[in-house]
């Protein structure tokens, strides 16, 4: 037996000591391998969770949707809006603190109406020396449950488990929640959130795989992997996004020719509130 599937062994093994277990799931590859051990151990009394708001992409959540049916496992969608939180709205260092505390929230809420006792989250081994994290802190306050974390497991051996269980996901690239590309206090509004939504929506349309869409109070700073750069150059695109972004409603549209990078816009390095 091989270190990862000994650790998924143990992860599994675990969660079957629990008589069941509602999951805070994005649809990303960390919370999908834990959808994936919960419904493989506890099989219907395991539940995966999305909360929707302001903050979660539309495509994330359809994302979500498709990989749980991936997995088989049942998915219940809650809703609630960080915006109503004067202390989120500000934009601080601890935005993400914040917001995985009301998220969590919802989560603790959902678990009771369905009788469940344990909530777990796809925290992993490598996250804690992150950087900046602190919506790590909302997670230890809660007492959430995080397998992958109990169990050692890094991100490189998460992407291994979802490659055993066929997820669809195993390769996909962390998206950190919207208000991410908002910088630092600066405020989260809804009109911000859903520009960059619409603005990164186009580049996903693009082929683009990894980028961000940074709105730097009404400039878009495009941010792109180096690899990818040179498509971005492309005048068809160049002219397509220019236009289509000042409709939007940003004034500048600009090219980061340091490519895309975690935390450009946030504290310590970090993209807040990953949604893994």
């Amino acid at each position: 037996m091989t270190r990862v599937e000994a650790k998924l062994e143990a992860a599994r093994a675990d969660l079957e000591t629990h008589d069941g277990v509602l999951i805070a799931f994005s649809g990303g590859v960390d919370s999908s391998v834990v959808a994936a051990l919960a419904h493989d151990a506890l099989g219907e009394d395991a539940i995966a969770c999305t909360a929707k708001s302001e903050t979660l992409p539309e495509a994330e959540l359809e994302d979500a949707t498709r990989v749980a049916e991936e997995i088989g496992i049942r998915h219940e969608i809650v809703e609630f809006s960080e915006l109503e939180s004067d202390r989120f709205v500000e934009n601080d260092d601890d935005r993400c603190y914040h917001c995985r505390t009301m998220r969590l929230g919802e989560m603790f809420q959902a678990a009771r109406e369905f009788g469940i006792e344990t909530v777990c989250d796809g925290t992993n081994a490598d996250d804690p020396g992150a950087g900046h994290r602190p919506g790590l802190q909302a997670v230890e306050e809660l007492d959430v449950y995080s397998p992958l974390l109990a169990h050692d497991v890094s991100k490189e051996e998460v992407r291994a488990i979802a490659t055993h269980y066929g997820l669809s996901v195993a390769d996909k690239p962390s998206m950190a929640c919207l208000s991410s590309r908002i910088p630092t206090g600066l405020e989260v509004t809804e009109e911000r959130l859903t520009r960059v939504e619409r603005a990164e929506a186009l580049l996903r349309q693009w082929g683009f795989d990894q980028f961000r869409v940074r709105d730097h109070d009404g400039l878009a700073r495009i941010e792109i992997a180096p690899d990818e750069l040179d498509r971005a150059l492309d005048q068809g695109f160049v002219e397509t996004v220019r236009d289509a972004l000042s409709d939007l409603g940003f004034e500048h549209v600009t090219l980061d020719l340091h490519g895309y990078r975690t935390g450009s816009v946030s504290p310590g390095g970090e993209d807040a509130a990953e949604s893994d």
